[in-house]
């Protein structure tokens, strides 16, 4: 998900293209009389320029859902929204990695049943297009792919290479078969399939490689499937990312001028329907961004003159949700920066699937051009401020090793990096010699991914920053033990440097040593939290401490169970779990992002409702966190 704004038509080329357009679109409704109407299909009519949907012109209004950032207890409350806004399709992304995070081992239940989210969406109303990648951008953890391909020393990712496309047809070979079935013409929903994801912004331009993907998805869903390519606003981008065989959309925000988009598109795919498969209504967020808008009235405004060209359109996002967990991507462009926790994306649904004015205004477009449900829009869910619960300290992560990584460490005589893991590792040696003075502990080669933090006999030292900080001084005794726990804060999901290694990826110089001897704790916070740790252990504190160190207490009931949002006000950066729901990241100094949301039904009404708060560098004297009834994800918002 990337655009350009690069405009190359004049101004005159540009009004004669939206002519032809308009015309073009007139006479592909004007057909619809002579069309012999077939049994569930959909078709291109490459004569007319128009999808067919049972023998009859058709136009699609789509917006973007993630199942995957939305819990499974909110699917049919989002979808119900999309369709009484008036769409009459949505458009979702199937990541690799969610259901693959292990090599071998399928998930498809729970929060991952991609199937049951199909059904809810038929039984709906509502079309759908799938973009299954293998890659597929989104601001997700690696665009998708999965962390353990990395192991594979060789490996070219988004290629024709031999370890990546038996990778890729063995996962093709367990998610199309499932797919088949739900697809438009076998009687399910799905009406078009995206073969990859905006291939053309990559610097591979491997054809043979998507090649070799489209006789995959022929080989799963057969000759009648319509599949589909969508590319940025470039000539380079859809050069690189088009096929013969596989039909040519375009995307684009409100920056961008429609005509000179369309008419991009138009030589590249001469004939059939015009499809922008982004129409950006906002944007996303890294760490230390300002929050991202995307005014209301652009976003109808262009929506509406899309549509009266006959073109389908997909709204992204249309609901954005959370990256829950460790799920976040990043961006590496000069330096690498990570996505915020909240995917909100300013969407006509917030990231609690709350409508708002940007979400009224597309629907009074949306009434122009079709016909919306009838009813009322169903209202926000209830929200509730919980208030102040102080927390206590369970320990730092010398003290907590054997019941965070209960396998014990890996022996390397030099680090090695994670990726068949999430979250964090902790990488442990001991001083080589004296250090009569602060001596320097150097990161070569921009080795860290992505922050260490580095302590000495459990006495917090300060970090190491991938990109920003690769030097810091340390003082010890020989035989003193160094603990480095590392950060990874998301794979790169966009660009050249996917193939993103976490850990250390190079040696640790102390002075004029290199450190050797480590032992490599891998942590499975996750696993130990959801077993009823730490609220079944006996340590408490009342006095925080710098660096990485674990929280804990408890939301009393109070019968109601409703979304709120956690703030943690005077906290550094960390990680929040409620009732072993892994709620994703916080870092409220940097920002934008203050708040993380609490679905209300991962509450409880009548049982105590654990938090536990893994607190990186420093917690406040009171700590104290607080739920409140509204979002704030921007450092200078206010309550609405």
């Amino acid at each position: 998900m990337r655009f350009s704004f690069r405009r190359r038509r004049q101004a005159a080329e540009m009004a004669a293209s939206v002519f032809l357009f308009v015309a073009v679109s007139l006479a592909c409704l004007s057909v619809s009389g002579n069309l012999v109407s077939g049994n569930k299909s959909f078709t291109i009519d490459y004569i007319n320029n128009c999808f067919l949907k049972d023998g009859k012109p058709f136009q699609y209004i789509s917006g973007s859902i993630h199942y995957s950032r939305i819990p499974q207890y909110y699917w049919k409350d989002r979808l119900t929204k999309m369709y009484m806004t008036g769409l009459n399709a949505i458009q979702v992304y199937v990541p690799w990695n969610f259901h693959e995070t292990v090599q071998g081992v399928h998930n498809f239940t729970g929060d991952r049943d991609l199937e049951h989210f199909l059904d809810l969406a038929n039984q709906t109303g509502l079309l759908v297009i799938l973009r299954p990648g293998p890659y597929i951008c989104a601001e997700w953890e690696m665009g998708g792919l999965p962390a353990w391909l990395l192991m594979k020393p060789n490996i070219v990712l988004r290629s024709a290479d031999t370890e990546y496309m038996q990778a890729v047809s063995n996962w093709l070979a367990v998610l199309l078969p499932k797919i088949k079935p739900w697809l438009y013409i076998n009687g399910g929903n799905i009406i078009s399939v995206q073969v990859e994801n905006e291939y053309g912004s990559y610097h591979m331009c491997d054809y043979n490689y998507m090649r070799q993907l489209r006789s995959l998805f022929r080989y799963f869903l057969g000759e009648d499937t319509i599949l589909f390519t969508t590319d940025g606003n470039t000539d380079k981008e859809m050069t690189c990312g088009s096929l013969q065989g596989i039909y040519a959309t375009i995307d684009f925000g409100t920056e961008n001028n429609i005509s000179d988009a369309f008419a991009r598109q138009r030589r590249f795919e001469p004939r059939g329907p015009l499809v922008n498969s982004e129409f950006y209504t906002g944007w996303l967020d890294h760490w230390g961004d300002q929050h991202a808008v995307v005014d209301a009235q652009k976003v109808s405004r262009m929506l509406g003159e899309m549509l009266t060209m006959g073109a389908s359109v997909n709204m992204y996002m249309f609901e954005g949700g959370t990256n829950f967990g460790y799920w976040n991507g990043a961006d590496h462009d000069n330096r690498f920066r990570s996505v915020v926790t909240s995917y909100d994306y300013d969407a006509p649904l917030t990231e609690a699937g709350d409508p708002t004015e940007k979400l009224l205004a597309i629907r009074d477009v949306i009434k122009q051009y079709r016909e919306v449900p009838s009813g009322p829009m169903p209202p926000a869910t209830p929200k509730f401020a919980y208030g102040f619960v102080t927390l206590r300290k369970i320990g730092n992560f010398s003290s907590l090793l054997k019941t965070l990584s209960p396998m014990g460490p890996i022996q390397s005589q030099y680090p090695l990096t994670f990726e068949q893991y999430y979250g964090y590792m902790l990488y442990r040696t001991t001083l080589p010699r004296d250090l009569s003075g602060p001596t320097p502990l150097i990161c070569p080669l921009n080795g860290v991914h992505d922050r260490a933090y580095v302590s000495v006999n459990g006495v917090y030292r300060g970090l190491l920053v991938r990109d920003t900080t690769l030097v810091m001084n340390i003082t010890g005794q020989q035989g003193d033990t160094l603990d480095v726990l590392v950060e990874n804060m998301g794979r790169v999901n966009f660009g050249s440097k996917i193939n993103d290694y976490k850990g250390l990826l190079s040696n640790l110089i102390l002075g004029k040593d290199i450190l050797t001897d480590w032992k490599i704790y891998p942590l499975d916070i996750d696993g130990a939290i959801a077993g009823g740790w730490p609220q079944s252990s006996t340590a408490r504190g009342k006095e925080p401490s710098v660096g990485p160190t674990f929280y804990t207490g408890t939301l009393e009931p109070n019968g109601l169970a409703r979304d709120t949002f956690l703030k943690l006000p005077e906290w550094t950066k960390g990680q929040v779990w409620i009732n072993g729901m892994n709620l994703g990241r916080y870092w409220p100094s940097r920002g934008p992002q203050q708040t993380l949301y609490v679905p209300g039904p991962l509450l409880s009404t009548t049982m105590p409702n654990n938090i536990t708060v893994l607190e990186l560098e420093g917690a406040p004297a009171h700590l104290r966190v607080l739920f409140m009834d509204w979002p704030q994800l921007s450092i200078t918002a206010k309550k609405p």
